[in-house]
């Protein structure tokens, strides 16, 4: 295993500490791998978002590039169509 030097603030030792003492893990080496998993686990999910958004906005170009889109003369006549689309969605759910 690599060993690492590190400088931690005395903020972050009280939390290793706390967390140890706690029983919950058992050395600052176990905290600070959990740490590190969740770090990765976090920006796997960030990924994932910016993927989803990506592919979200190409749909979107597509749909503009095709003219499959819809004008609104005002903010209420967004609402309504919106509000329609959400009822159509809610009611074949509850089927």
């Amino acid at each position: 295993m690599a060993t690492r030097h590190v400088v931690l603030t005395d903020h972050q030792e009280k939390v290793i500490q706390a967390l140890v003492d706690s029983g919950r893990y058992q050395d600052a080496t176990e905290v600070l791998g959990e740490g590190l998993r969740l770090v990765e686990q976090h920006a796997a999910e960030e990924a994932t978002k910016l993927e989803g958004l990506r592919e979200a906005a190409q749909v979107g170009f597509g749909a503009l590039d095709r003219g499959a889109f819809k004008e609104f003369d005002s903010i209420e006549q967004l609402q309504d169509y919106l509000n329609g689309v959400s009822e159509k969605i809610i009611s074949r759910l509850a089927k």
